[in-house]
């Protein structure tokens, strides 16, 4: 499911390789890279049903392991998990001070007027229709996100798009796609029916992940294909 720049390192305790609904890319003594499945969660939600997670699953394998951000259960991709909780201020604060390199991959309906560009829309949650967020220009939070057409096919009126979100607001690319005109295809929640009728499943996805190791000033880099 997915390659990395890094050489993952094998421990006693520990050896990267593919999972149930994810594969570890890089295990040391503390961090774990993750690729996660799209229809995983991250971390577990409410109610008994939704106790299954990445988080939790990873856990199971190394005690310590805690989990620093999130994806969306249907977006799929490159998760860093701290081990231990220094580790994970560490991370924490590096992902405060925007010191994680994190580029998206999705397909959008329609073909962007621009080819390269950048989307400024404060975002909050939309209590009446909860877990959904809204451009709320009044009160939301700053948001910034930068994208770049890859490519774009006329026959089915699909845009390719590299994104790289300087802010980290929940639902944050889905909703700023939405407010350009471009829904991300199999959108359940922000998508027209056109447009979530054209995939699957959520079709965005964590492409690459790269930031100095915390612990030794190593510089490392990951990548995964996205999975359509």
């Amino acid at each position: 499911m997915a390659s990395t720049a890094a050489a993952p390192v094998a421990l006693a305790h520990g050896i990267p390789g593919t999972r149930d609904g994810f594969r570890l890319l890089y295990i040391d003594e503390w961090i774990i890279v993750a690729d996660k499945a799209s229809g995983l969660l991250s971390v577990p939600g409410r109610g008994p049903d939704k106790q299954d997670s990445l988080g939790l699953r990873v856990a199971a394998e190394f005690a310590d392991a805690l989990m620093v951000h999130r994806l969306d259960m249907d977006t799929s991709g490159l998760l860093v998990i701290a081990r231990g909780a220094e580790m994970h201020r560490r991370l924490s604060r590096m992902f405060r001070e925007r010191r994680i390199d994190k580029e998206y991959v999705a397909l959008v309906s329609g073909q962007p007027a621009a080819t390269h560009g950048e989307i400024a829309l404060p975002l909050a949650a939309d209590w009446e229709k909860r877990p959904r967020q809204r451009v709320d220009l009044v009160a939301g939070k700053p948001s910034l996100t930068r994208y770049r057409v890859a490519d774009y096919d006329g026959a089915n009126d699909i845009a390719r798009l590299e994104l790289r979100p300087q802010t980290g607001r929940s639902h944050q690319l889905r909703v700023h796609l939405q407010a350009l005109g471009h829904p991300i295809l199999g959108d359940a929640l922000y998508a027209d029916a056109t447009a979530f009728a054209k995939a699957p499943r959520l079709c965005l996805h964590a492409a690459r992940l790269a930031f100095t190791h915390p612990q030794h000033g190593q510089w490392l880099e990951f990548a995964s294909a996205a999975p359509f």
